[in-house]
């Protein structure tokens, strides 16, 4: 179902995007805010700034 959204024809081309690991799931688990929270303000990284400000 993944691959038909993408506009993927077969499951091979999308089977990267369902491999996750623990350690993966984990970080990703650690950045969302906790229920009933206000959601933090984002801060790029002095390196991502220093990327757009090349564009």
């Amino acid at each position: 179902m993944i691959a038909l959204w993408l506009g993927h024809e077969s499951v091979e081309t999308t089977h990267g995007y369902v491999e996750a690991d623990l350690t993966m799931t984990e970080n990703a688990l650690g950045k969302l805010t906790p229920a009933g929270s206000a959601p933090g303000r984002f801060k790029p990284a002095d390196k991502l700034l220093a990327f757009l400000e090349a564009l």
